[in-house]
């Protein structure tokens, strides 16, 4: 799986995490289907190691993924007795945080889902870090019925339990990133292209020898953003120009060609054109 071409990633859903993969591994029932999921989804006791050690023991498809890593735990002995799993590593420990949630398909419940997060040092000492866990248990089939009973307290299969690892960031996916620069460069345009007609009438006016009441009239696209923005002056909007109108309008608007030419490069440039 090492040859796949870029952009190839493993990231299946929730519902498929549990009616798929952990499904199949509890049934056990198509060794090729089960050694072909190891490779992709590795059996491993994730409480040997600390979170940070986990991306290398990851499966083939998600080794080298830089957010998030899949993991088959299996069950405890302590668990297998009745008792609670440790959670314990060399450095720290696992903590779950909120209340369980319900994984559906179908409008049916068909899992659990419990969220953990890795505090390093020991408890009640221990210092929250940013890697998370959600980790997946499967209902039994005969208890994930739509009674209210069943919903509040199904049957949970604790053979095996399938965990995804990422640590907490607050940029978003690698995937959804962009390129460094491209979101400034966008809101810089943005802001130019929503800032306020008279704002850019003001910045051009050092600049250039025509009038305000030049640089007003002719751009009539300006004059609606204006009017957009909540201004009731008449001095600041001209009306849609059309042949119709009176000869007084027309008179006006042929003297504007005898005013100097309004540098239509740079109005482009001030709505957010291409240059």
């Amino acid at each position: 799986m090492e040859d796949l071409p870029p952009g190839i990633r493993f990231y299946p859903t929730e519902e498929e995490l549990v009616s798929f993969y952990l499904q199949n591994k509890l049934e056990g029932k198509r060794l090729d289907l089960i050694l072909a999921m190891d490779r992709i989804i590795p059996v491993l006791d994730i409480y040997e190691f600390n979170p940070w050690q986990l991306p290398q023991y990851a499966g083939e498809l998600s080794s080298r993924d830089p957010e998030q890593w899949f993991f088959f735990i299996p069950r405890q002995e302590s668990e297998a007795r009745g008792g609670r799993p440790k959670r314990l590593t060399s450095e720290g420990y696992w903590k779950a945080t909120g209340s369980p949630g319900h994984v559906y398909s179908n409008n049916r419940s068909i899992g659990m889902k419990r969220t953990m997060v890795f505090y390093r040092g020991r408890a009640p000492n221990g210092r929250k870090t940013d890697w998370k866990m959600n980790e997946y248990k499967a209902v039994q089939p005969d208890s994930s019925s739509s009674s209210s009973t069943a919903a509040a307290s199904p049957t949970l299969r604790h053979e095996f339990s399938l965990c995804r690892v990422y640590k907490k960031s607050k940029n978003m996916r690698a995937f959804d990133r962009r390129p460094v620069g491209v979101d400034e460069e966008i809101m810089r345009s943005h802001h130019q292209a929503a800032a306020p007609a008279s704002a850019i009438i003001q910045a051009d006016h050092h600049e250039s020898t025509t009038s305000s009441h030049d640089l007003q009239n002719p751009p009539m696209a300006l004059e609606r953003s204006n009017s957009a923005a909540g201004s009731s002056s008449s001095e600041d909007h001209a009306p849609d120009i059309n042949p119709s109108q009176t000869d007084e309008t027309s008179s006006s608007l042929m003297s504007l060609d005898t005013q100097p030419s309004w540098d239509w490069d740079q109005l482009d440039w001030y709505y957010g054109g291409s240059s």
